[in-house]
This record gives C-alpha cells, sequence and structure tokens, in this order.
C-alpha cells in the first residue's frame, strides 16, 4: 500500500478485485465477454430503433435511454476493474482526476437509472390510463422534455454531491474499492466529512422517495384501470410492459441499495464490491433482452431482417 499520509497526493493506490490467482484469468475473461456482450446488445438495440421507423414511437425513444446509460455506466467502470485485475495489487494506480471523473460518470449512471426508470413509467401510465390522448400528451416535444428532466437533474444532483467531495483536502491516497465513488473519495480527506454525509443521505432519500413513490402511484392506477376494464387485450399489454419495467426497477434497486448499506459495514467489502459490479452488468445485460422479447415490433422487424439476410445468402 502507498504511504497513507500523503497530502493532495495526485496518484492514488486502488484496491481492486481480490482474485485468488488460480482465478485470475477465468474471472477476467467471464467478465471481458459480459462487457463485450452489453456493448454489442445496447448498441444494437439502439441502432435498431433508429433504423426501424415503426419504432420511433415514445416508448422506444424513452427507452434508448436506458441503453445509453449502460453503455456509459459500464464503460466507465468495467475496463478499469479488468486492467487491475491483471495487475499486481501494488500497481493498481490512478490518478486523481480520472477518480473524480469514474466517481462522476458512475453516480450519473445510478441516478439515472432511477429517473429513466420514472419517466418510462410516466409514459405507460398515459398509454394504458388515458390510451385516447396518448399521442396529444406524448408528443416528440413531451419526449425531449421527459429525457432532459431525466438526465438534467441527476446531473444537478450529482454535480453538488462531487462538489462537495473535491472540495476537501486530502491525506490519504487508498482506495478500498474496486473503482472510485464519492465515498471512496471522501474517505481520502482526514478533515470532516459531516455536510457530505448530510447531502449524501439526503440525496438518497429524496431519490428513492422520488423513485418509489412514482412507480407506486403510476403502477396503483395502472392497476385500478386493469381491475375496473372488461377488455382482455388491454390487460395483456398492461401486465406485459409493467411486470417487464417492474423486473427492471427490482434488479436495479437490490444491487444499488446492498451497495449504499454495505459501505457503512467494512468487514463486508468484498460482498459490496461483488454487489458494485452486478448492479452495473446485470441490468446493462438483461435491459436489452428483456425489453426486445417483450416488443412485437423488435421481433418483427429482426425477423424481417433475418430473413432477408438469408435470401441473400442463398
Amino acid at each position: 500500500m502507498m504511504e497513507n499520509y500523503t497530502f493532495n497526493s495526485y496518484m492514488l493506490q486502488i484496491e481492486g478485485l481480490n482474485v485468488e490467482e488460480a482465478s485470475r484469468y477465468p474471472v477476467f475473461f467471464v467478465l471481458v465477454s459480459v462487457y463485450l456482450f452489453i456493448m454489442m446488445a445496447n448498441i444494437g438495440i439502439v441502432a435498431l430503433i433508429v433504423l426501424d421507423k415503426s419504432l420511433h414511437q415514445p416508448m422506444y425513444l424513452l427507452f434508448c435511454n436506458l441503453p445509453f446509460n449502460d453503455i456509459l455506466g459500464n464503460s466507465v467502470m468495467l475496463p478499469r476493474v479488468l486492467m487491475d485485475i491483471l495487475q499486481p495489487p501494488a500497481e493498481r494506480l490512478i490518478s486523481y482526476y480520472e477518480c473524480v471523473v469514474q466517481a462522476f460518470c458512475s453516480h450519473m449512471f445510478g441516478t439515472t437509472s432511477h429517473t429513466v426508470l420514472m419517466i418510462m413509467a410516466f409514459d405507460r401510465y398515459v398509454a394504458i390510463c388515458n390510451p385516447l390522448r396518448y399521442s396529444v400528451i406524448m408528443t416528440n416535444r413531451m419526449v425531449m422534455k421527459l429525457t432532459v428532466s431525466a438526465w438534467g437533474s441527476a446531473l444537478v444532483l450529482v454535480g453538488i454531491l462531487l462538489g462537495l467531495t473535491i472540495r476537501l483536502s486530502r491525506c490519504r491516497t487508498f482506495i478500498a474499492n474496486t473503482y472510485c465513488d464519492n465515498a471512496s473519495l471522501f474517505k481520502l480527506s482526514c478533515e470532516s466529512v459531516v455536510i457530505n454525509n448530510i447531502y449524501g443521505l439526503t440525496f438518497t432519500v429524496v431519490l428513492l422517495i422520488s423513485s418509489i413513490g412514482s412507480i407506486i402511484v403510476t403502477y396503483t392506477r395502472i392497476t385500478v384501470v386493469c381491475l375496473t376494464s372488461n377488455s382482455k387485450s388491454l390487460n395483456s399489454k398492461a401486465l406485459k410492459t409493467c411486470s417487464t419495467h417492474l423486473f427492471v426497477y427490482m434488479i436495479m434497486f437490490v444491487f444499488g441499495k446492498m451497495n449504499i448499506v454495505l459501505h457503512r459495514f467494512p468487514e463486508y467489502s468484498e460482498y459490496r464490491k461483488v454487489c458494485v459490479i452486478l448492479f452495473h452488468i446485470i441490468p446493462g445485460s438483461l435491459n436489452p433482452i428483456i425489453y426486445g422479447v417483450q416488443s412485437k415490433e423488435m421481433k418483427r422487424f429482426l425477423s424481417k431482417l433475418f430473413l432477408s439476410r438469408k435470401v441473400l445468402s442463398s
């Protein structure tokens, strides 16, 4: 470990994953495979939506925010984790500025995961509860407003969070984590971090109340509409889209909150590291599959694409 009391050092040492020598390369190749799959699947689904005009609908345009966020979050975190797996612990170095950028992108990923699912829930609410006014409400302008609000609110919240941290002087250089986040950064300081803890707690509470509250209100209204409706097609559509949405939300929520809780217990640091990685890779891997499989339009476009290639090859 580097000297623990070097003030405002430009270089930091990051702990990374503690992988046994025999497991180093298997773990590395598994994570590389997962990373490549996440990149190809998410870039592919965005390209699919862009190319097929029948998918230029509010639901799919809003959904594009999820793969973009998954690409951002995993591209910032996984390559660094992979590089550190192959490095001896003493050589896992990162510059302070790179660490701040990584922390910013990481928190943007986590926050935007919530805000994007919130605007997607609003879209489903309008589609199911106000189907006759859907095209009037969910215009391209509204889609743009929702997208900007999802990313803009995350940018403000995370900007303040990191701003409070970078103002602190540093007296330590060791980051006991797989990658940089806000908590790891302010733990480098010997100054009082009471303000950071208060804002971090407020940030988390506001985000969770907004996220959980909007999901509960939205899906309660959708459930009431479905229970009072005799339309089997409406109920089937609601069940398919909402169950998908809730499944993705629950995965993200469980792993995200486990990471926050385990930060308070240093003795479980290895479990926290695994949760952090799972928080990034599981939604990033499942989102394209889940949303792609349940979408008739996407399946129709893929089948047409497959058949056209088959005809050309024959």
